[in-house]
């Protein structure tokens, strides 16, 4: 195969990529505006209860250590 054949079909494969990422996007269902401010707010919520979490284990994890020491 040429190269001006393999740029050819390399270019081809790229665009064909977008058009394929365009038409999927069109197949996705978008959240409306309360679903949406819903997820936010689990996001957010879950995000505080994990650092709550690993900051409590932080203070028994440093808590022990200066018993150690």
């Amino acid at each position: 195969m040429t190269f001006l054949a393999k740029m050819k079909q390399s270019f081809g494969s790229f665009f064909s990529f977008f058009g394929d990422s365009w038409s999927e996007l069109k197949k996705v269902r978008w959240p409306n505006r309360k679903e949406l401010v819903s997820y936010t707010i689990i996001v957010i919520v879950t995000v505080l209860l994990i650092t709550l979490y690993f900051w409590v284990l932080d203070i028994g994890i440093s808590q022990l250590v200066d018993l150690v020491i």
